[in-house]
């Protein structure tokens, strides 16, 4: 397990909190993406990004660089017809955390294979000289990356040059920065009448478990207790967590306690196997995705696009024999599931509290389909089809 892995707050699989000073192939010779669609008069607008920074940029924006290759997640939303005409470079995050979205959006957009890439946690620093050469109108940086770039003076290097930086957050505190993000990311790629119709889609289905719970007056005995494994299987430690945040509070969200909540107090961290067993978590559910460029052969649960779900099954009950989990009701009555994991990185959060809302109290949301809710995400916001696999349980009927 690397070294970032074993702090009890590191967050996983490579984020890009210091990926951008370490470029590795932003080569200018590559060419930008074409499109058909006409040039739009651009003019120069203030925005206020999720760090609370006031910037001035250049907008609607024509060349962006992604300081994470998972940003496609909120930009194909906005830009269904061609999500990547606007991106002259990259990390090369996706292809490795999330393989099955990359190969979807690879088979339509094959020139992907040709954008310049640059990795993360790697030592160097940002080329200056190689982001002039791409010309980018903007680069987006996720919150996360915000302690790293302001040590390495990053923001300041490139408003010398006119280069614009600009802070979004899917991640830290979704519940409170997707919104806004979505709203700035519309502003910017002169697409707001989209952003507002995708937040809309999203608060009418978090609506649906909200309103449902509200008329159910649960009581917190009626809530059970969940323990979420981030990234279970990824190694052989145990085990990393979520706190009040992220996949914390989708389990709120959908009627459920978060043992992270009174453990962790941040967004990330790690609980013990003697406090997991102590608290005796009535559910655990278990965040994976395919991660075999990361740990081939890994124990961890491959679900998301396309997954094979019988191996993710036979994976997830691999994982509740280890200490921790093999005494608990959760592990003996089938109350272990497992989802995908970029659901942490997205906007798609609300799909994630649906199916969990369901899982913890199925006579409930007996009705709700978070399955549709993905399909029609795809159908009336992303360019890539929608393959099942997200989530997987141990009951026979999950």
């Amino acid at each position: 397990m690397t070294a970032f892995l074993r702090r009890a707050g590191a967050r996983f699989v490579a984020p890009a909190c210091f990926s951008l000073l370490a470029v590795v192939a932003l080569s200018p010779s590559a060419p930008a993406q074409t499109t058909s669609a006409p040039v739009a008069q651009t003019s120069t607008v203030e925005v206020t990004d999720v760090a609370g920074r006031t910037v001035r940029v250049r907008a609607p924006v024509e060349r962006v660089i992604l300081g994470e290759g998972r940003q496609i997640y909120f930009v194909a939303a906005l830009d269904k017809e061609n999500p990547f005409r606007r991106v002259v470079a990259w990390r090369d995050d996706l292809a490795k955390a999330d393989p099955g979205t990359f190969k979807l959006y690879a088979a339509q957009n094959p020139q992907i294979g040709k954008l310049p890439t640059f990795g993360g946690m790697k030592e160097g620093a940002f080329d200056i000289e190689q982001a002039v050469a791409l010309k980018p109108d903007v680069l987006l940086m996720n919150i996360e990356a915000k302690v790293a770039s302001d040590e390495a003076k990053l923001v300041e290097k490139l408003a010398g040059v006119g280069i614009p930086v600009v802070y979004v957050d899917f991640r830290e505190k979704p519940f409170e920065n997707t919104e806004p993000s979505m709203r700035l990311m519309g502003k910017l790629f002169g697409r707001e009448t989209v952003a507002e119709e995708f937040i809309a889609f999203r608060a009418e289905q978090l609506a649906l478990v909200e309103e449902r719970l509200a008329r159910a007056y649960l009581t917190e005995a009626q809530k059970p207790l969940v323990m979420v494994d981030r990234a279970g299987g990824y190694s052989d430690d145990c085990c990393m967590s979520f706190g009040r945040e992220n996949f914390g509070r989708m389990v709120e969200l959908a009627g459920g306690r978060n043992l992270g909540s009174g453990l962790i107090p941040g967004t990330f961290g790690t609980i013990s196997p003697e406090e997991i067993v102590a608290a005796k978590p009535d559910a655990v559910i278990v965040t994976g995705s395919a991660w075999d460029a990361y740990v081939p052969g890994g124990a961890w649960v491959g679900v998301g696009p396309n997954a094979d779900q019988a191996g993710a099954r036979r994976k997830l009950a691999g994982l509740m024999q280890r200490p921790a989990f093999r005494t608990l009701p959760a592990a003996s009555s089938g109350k272990a599931f497992a989802i995908w994991h970029q659901f942490y990185n997205s906007p798609y959060q609300f799909v994630a509290v649906q199916q969990i809302a369901k899982w913890l109290h199925p006579n409930l949301f007996r009705d709700v389909d978070p399955d549709a809710a993905l399909r029609s995400l795809h159908e009336r916001f992303l360019p890539i089809p929608y393959q099942p696999g997200y989530w997987v349980s141990l009951q026979a009927n999950g």
